[in-house]
């Protein structure tokens, strides 16, 4: 039986991944590097300390990764951020999941002052027990780091105890690692295939999907609910 459910933000509960893969293309552009926007997007869900060895050798990133990662940290919090929104229903799907006795835990890649606006965004605070962001990990995801820490925030429950709730493949593969179940959600625009691949069991739209089905069934967590997941209508997206 599933206890604690350790969300994702950017992407799952927060429509932010457009806004951070064009942030960190312009600020490529500013470093000598034009970088095509799909290409970038699909490294979102890493921490700069993954996503930057994507497209930089280790002499540049000796150079410039700072004041690059800097510089894009300054733009997304001034010409990005304020565009972002959140996805509906993440607050009455954080109201249900406490009623029903799960223990929530927030586990971002995003730094901790951007962590705090999308909880603001959401209408959450107060409503997940634990939160994790990047500030206070060594390694962003598909490293597990984020998760122990969330893990270790939740009091160390029994894994089988625990799911994960993200829209990249780079979620499923960080939880698959600490043997974490995760359900994946198609908001972020990647693949469902994609999602299968690294891990996701259960797949759906948004929050306000999962809190549709968890309202009509009280545990979507057994995983036979992937055999019938509606998400094979979003593969074309």
């Amino acid at each position: 039986m599933v206890e604690n459910v350790i969300f994702d933000v950017d992407g799952t509960l927060v429509d932010s991944v457009d806004e951070h893969a064009e942030a960190w293309r312009r600020s490529f552009i500013e470093f000598g590097r034009d970088i095509p926007f799909a290409h970038v997007r699909s490294q979102i869900g890493k921490g700069a300390d993954q996503l930057l060895p994507v497209f930089f050798n280790d002499e540049e990133l000796e150079r410039f990764g700072k004041d690059l990662e800097e510089d894009r940290s300054a733009r997304f919090k001034r010409e990005f951020l304020p565009k972002v929104r959140a996805f509906p229903r993440v607050k009455e799907l954080f109201q249900l999941l406490r009623k029903r006795g799960r223990k929530i835990a927030l586990a971002s890649s995003a730094k901790d002052d951007e962590l705090k606006r999308y909880v603001e965004l959401c209408g959450i605070d107060g409503l997940f027990e634990a939160k994790t962001a990047k500030d206070e990990v060594d390694k962003s995801k598909p490293h597990p780091d984020i998760f122990e820490a969330a893990l270790a925030k939740l009091g160390k429950p029994d894994p089988a105890t625990v799911v994960v709730v993200g829209d990249t493949p780079y979620d499923a593969l960080a939880a698959g690692k600490l043997h974490l179940a995760s359900v994946g959600v198609l908001c972020g625009g990647f693949r469902a295939e994609d999602l299968r691949t690294a891990g996701c069991r259960t797949l759906v739209k948004d929050p306000a999907e999962l809190l549709r089905r968890l309202e009509a069934e009280p545990e979507i967590w057994p995983w036979d609910e992937a055999s019938r997941d509606t998400s094979k209508d979003e593969e074309s997206r």
